[in-house]
């Protein structure tokens, strides 16, 4: 890899952030052995691809990076493109942003690429809901997964792909069915790592919001199913920030694009930063008994 910096929380509810980036921090681990990880994961989120900015070319990049690390598959945690639901884009500019997605990410032919729905992939201006492309079942389509939540396992391992697009940033009640369903069929002590768009419990929603509303129950049914559960991976805010509660670790990783592929502002830290968070992605090793490291590996394109 090009850039070594990076930022690692590692454990079963141990965090860590590093102050700089100049350095790597490494948190305190549970893990004792030099054990292989049955996984190693891309966690990519807020690609936000669009023609300008250079952005197809730097994300390019980017997932040739992660590439080279001998990851096992992708989680991308949605705002795949850049924006189809405000109510003045128009159709010929959602196709152009999900072309570009598409070409993007032919450098990783091959890999399995698990996706969950972001805000901004849904087209709600479309004429009416009778049109091809209107909400979340073409984006369902366009990012070639089996339904707007969905689940599947791997080496030991059970993923859970949520939907937080509904009111007041939520699970529907038939979604918190399945949820429910799902963890109770588990057998005891499997491990479980969630992905939703929308943090379920996080630091920054304290000042920009965007948490799921329906947390409370969320807690309660990960606190029933706590020999399962043990992480959540999440996006949208752009920001860095980990928490750990009843056992449970809640990573939100950054942004592929950082301040959406631009500059930045008077908050951002340093070129192309959100606040004080640099762009990026993470990478997370699973192992066969519950444990895990993620690593947030800020990146220079």
């Amino acid at each position: 890899m090009k850039r070594r910096n990076f930022i690692k929380i590692a454990g079963t509810g141990t965090a860590g952030l590093s102050a700089s980036l100049s350095t790597p921090l490494l948190a305190a681990s549970s893990r004792k052995d030099q054990t292989t990880p049955v996984l190693k994961i891309a966690h990519i989120t807020d690609v936000h691809i669009r023609p300008e900015e250079n952005a197809p070319h730097r994300f390019k990049q980017c997932l040739r990076e992660i590439r080279d690390t001998g990851v096992d598959f992708f989680l991308n945690g949605g705002d795949s493109i850049y924006a189809a639901d405000y109510s003045h884009v128009t159709r010929e500019r959602v196709t152009t942003q999900w072309k570009i997605w598409d070409q993007c990410i032919e450098e990783i032919d091959g890999y399995e690429i698990h996706s969950c729905i972001g805000n901004h992939d849904i087209w709600w201006a479309a004429p009416d809901k009778q049109d091809p492309m209107y909400g979340k079942d073409y984006v369902v389509q366009r990012l070639q997964i089996p339904n707007r939540f969905y689940s599947f396992s791997e080496k030991g391992w059970h993923f859970m792909i949520l939907d937080g697009n509904n009111p007041s940033v939520s699970l529907d009640e038939e979604q918190f069915r399945w949820l429910e369903h799902e963890l109770n069929r588990l057998n005891d002590n499997t491990p479980v790592l969630l992905m939703s768009h929308y943090p379920i419990l996080g630091v920054t929603p304290f000042w920009e919001g965007g948490m799921h509303s329906d947390y409370q129950a969320l807690k309660t049914l990960f606190y029933k199913h706590r020999d399962k559960v043990k992480i959540c991976l999440s996006g949208h805010q752009h920001l860095l920030d980990s928490a750990s509660y009843n056992g449970i670790s809640y990573f939100c990783n950054g942004a592929m694009s950082g301040f959406w592929w631009e500059k930045g502002d008077k908050n951002s830290a340093a070129e192309g930063y959100c606040q004080e968070t640099p762009p990026g992605y993470a990478l997370l090793e699973l192992y066969e008994d519950g444990t895990f490291t993620n690593t947030y590996i800020p990146h220079s394109y």
